[in-house]
Order: C-alpha cells, then sequence, then structure tokens
C-alpha cells in the first residue's frame, strides 16, 4: 500500500475544493465587470473571487513537492523521464479535455492553454534542470519569482513569432494567438512564472524527504510562510515594485483594504505569490498532526487532483448548459456551443454558493473510492489519472 504526506493531501484538497467555488460562479454566475473590478463589485462578490487566488498557485507549488517525493523511489533518470511524460499528458490534457470542455468544438478550432498546461511545461523544465544541485534550482525559482516583474517595465513584443512566444512563456492575461483562419490560442497561464512557483515546490519538497526531522520541517515552513507574508505587506506598501497594478485609497477602510490585497493574478506577480504561497506554507506547517472531521474531508479531494480537476468540471460544464437550456437562452453563440457567462444568462450568488456545495458533494464518495484504488494498485497509469 501506498503511503502518503497527510497534510500535504489536506491543503491541497482544501484548496480543490475553494476551486470549485471559482468555477462554479465562472460557469453560473452573472455575465458583467470583473468581480475583481473596485468601481462595480461588492465585498462578497470580490472575497469569493479573491480566496479561489490561493488555488492555482498551491496547485502547481504542491506539484513541485510531490515531484520530488516522486524522486524518492526513483533515480534521476526515471524522474526526469516520468517529468517529461507527466508533463506532456498534463499539456494534452489542457489542449484536448479542457478545451473541449470549454467550446464543444471537436474540429479544435479554440485551444485553450490553463494551469494544467503551464505545470506541465514546468515539470518538462524541471525535468532538464534535475541534475542541478537543489540549491541551484531554488536559486532559478527565486530568481524567477523575483525578478519576472521586470518585464513590467520592458516593451516585449505583442505580434508575430516573438509575440506569440511572448504570451505563451513570459506574460499572459487571455491572450489570443492566431494560428491560421478559424484556428487560434487562448492563454490563460504564461509558462514563466508559474514555473518559478513548481521549482520553489520542488526545493520545499526537498524538506519532505525520508528522516527529515518533522519539527523542523515544520519551523522552516512557519518561518518562510510568515516572512513571505510580512514582504507582502511592505512591498505592497511601498507600492512601486512587484505588481503592474497599485493599490489606491477607496471610498472606505473595507474597499481599500480590498485594493491593498489585490494583487495581479494574470501574468502572477511577486506580491501575487507572496501573499498565496505565505499562509499555505503556515497552514502546511500546521496540518501535519491534522486528525479531525475537516481534515480527513479535504484529504480524501486531495489525494485524487487530476481526476477531481477533470471530472468537478465537466459536472459544472454540464450544470451550465443545462441551466442555460432551462432559461430559454439559445444554445450557439456565433455556430459554437457557448462557455460561459453570455449575456442574459446566470443565476444569483447565493444559489452558486449551493451549486457549489453539491458539486463538492456529489464528488466525495467518487474521490473516496478512487483514492482508495489508487493507494492499493499499481498499476502504471495511476500516476497520471
Amino acid at each position: 500500500m501506498k503511503e502518503r504526506i497527510h497534510s500535504i493531501d489536506i491543503v491541497r484538497g482544501l484548496i480543490m475544493i475553494i476551486m470549485t467555488l471559482d468555477h462554479t460562479r465562472d460557469f453560473l454566475h452573472f455575465a458583467g465587470p470583473s468581480p475583481l473590478d473596485m468601481q462595480t463589485t461588492t465585498v462578497i462578490l470580490f472575497f469569493t473571487r479573491w480566496i479561489t487566488h490561493f488555488c492555482a498557485p498551491t496547485f502547481v507549488f504542491l506539484g513541485g513537492v510531490s515531484a520530488y517525493l516522486a524522486g524518492q523511489r526513483r533515480t534521476k533518470k526515471e524522474l526526469s523521464i516520468f517529468l517529461l511524460k507527466r508533463g506532456a499528458w498534463l499539456i494534452l490534457s489542457d489542449m484536448l479535455i479542457i478545451s473541449l470542455l470549454f467550446s464543444f468544438d471537436l474540429q479544435y478550432h479554440m485551444l485553450i492553454l490553463e494551469v494544467l498546461w503551464a505545470t506541465g511545461f514546468g515539470m518538462i523544465i524541471l525535468a532538464l534542470l534535475l541534475r542541478a544541485p537543489i540549491q541551484v534550482i531554488a536559486c532559478f525559482a527565486v530568481i524567477i519569482i523575483f525578478g519576472h516583474n521586470i518585464l513590467d517595465y520592458l516593451q516585449l513584443p505583442q505580434t508575430g513569432v516573438a509575440g506569440g512566444l511572448t504570451k505563451l512563456f513570459l506574460s499572459a492575461k487571455g491572450a489570443f494567438i492566431p494560428l491560421s483562419t478559424g484556428r487560434a490560442i487562448i492563454v490563460l497561464y504564461a509558462v514563466l512564472p508559474w514555473t518559478g512557483a513548481l521549482l520553489l515546490g520542488y526545493t520545499f519538497g526537498s524538506l519532505y524527504k525520508n528522516g527529515y526531522d518533522a519539527t523542523k520541517r515544520q519551523r522552516i515552513l512557519r518561518l518562510s510562510g510568515i516572512s513571505a507574508i510580512v514582504l507582502f505587506i511592505v512591498l505592497r506598501l511601498f507600492n512601486h515594485y512587484g505588481d503592474p497594478s497599485q493599490w489606491a485609497t477607496q471610498r472606505n477602510t473595507a474597499r481599500t483594504i480590498l485594493s491593498f490585497i489585490n494583487a495581479t493574478k494574470q501574468s502572477p506577480s511577486l506580491l501575487f505569490f507572496l501573499m498565496t504561497l505565505g499562509p499555505v506554507m503556515v497552514l502546511l506547517s500546521f496540518t501535519e498532526k491534522a486528525g479531525n472531521r475537516l481534515a480527513e474531508f479535504c484529504r480524501v479531494y486531495g489525494n485524487v487532483p487530476y481526476f477531481y480537476f477533470i471530472v468537478h468540471l465537466s459536472i459544472i460544464r454540464l450544470l451550465n448548459m443545462i441551466l442555460v437550456l432551462i432559461s430559454g437562452l439559445p444554445i450557439k453563440s456565433d455556430g459554437s456551443p457557448i462557455v460561459w457567462q453570455v449575456q442574459g444568462f446566470g443565476i444569483p450568488l447565493w444559489e452558486v454558493y449551493l451549486f457549489w456545495i453539491g458539486v463538492v458533494s456529489i464528488l466525495y464518495f467518487p474521490c473516496r473510492r478512487y483514492g482508495n484504488y489508487k493507494r492499493t494498485h499499481s498499476q502504471w497509469w495511476l500516476s497520471y489519472v
């Protein structure tokens, strides 16, 4: 039977539950301005979107931790091959599965590159760096995370091949890359910034190697997390480097606080990573001995991240289509099945929360059963699903 580190699964499971809230809101809530728009949002809508900021960086960071742990039972060569295959599979999953869920277009006129793509490409980069000492990998992680906001001050190419590569690897926010007539790529996650989080996770994975002192590990995680939170506050107060979007005093204290914590996710800024990964490190340090019902509940989902990711998106997308049909709106827009937030469609936020709870609840027993199967079986494909 395979042994797993419970704290990693607990935190990952909690983050995946929160992620489901974001996707439920994306697909089912009213169309309109961004929930993070200070001029139009409400506090509850802002918080519903903001809390989900923790999902992608945690998912990628823990992917790096898991990569290190996978190396505990493999040689460097075996781990490199595994990461290359795993990375390629995640990229294909975004291109073939997630793109299809978003568009229902079997001819794939539009390819969506989301978090799985960025994580997968990061694993490929990590595979190429494995021969280097872990200190070198840590340096790459720090340089990327702390230095990539220098790109905010540079004029990067936006057109042609160079522009396409820039959007794919350096900076993207719903970037559109035309391929040919009627075909294009939408890049939601640029590779390099997210690779920084994955390499950092791989570095922190060394704290979980066999025989490492648990008390020392927890102390390092807490110190690192608190340091990241303090650094976020200090840099945000200076309001110069670390995020392309500066905070500003709003019409009341609550909205000023929202502006202060409204760090940029795409492409993820230094302050975004400090704001999200700092608390996650602290949480990891406190969940090693967690054995309550909430921890066990979260661990069920954290055991099967890929399975949960694909299935929960499929269920929410199906709910999206059913509710659109019930509302009487046309199922197609410009000849293609709608994606989400079509004008005239949407449910109130309180109903979004109910659907969120429903989706998470529906998946509890399938995830628990599949998690038990993975722990007691060793087929090769279980490492990829």
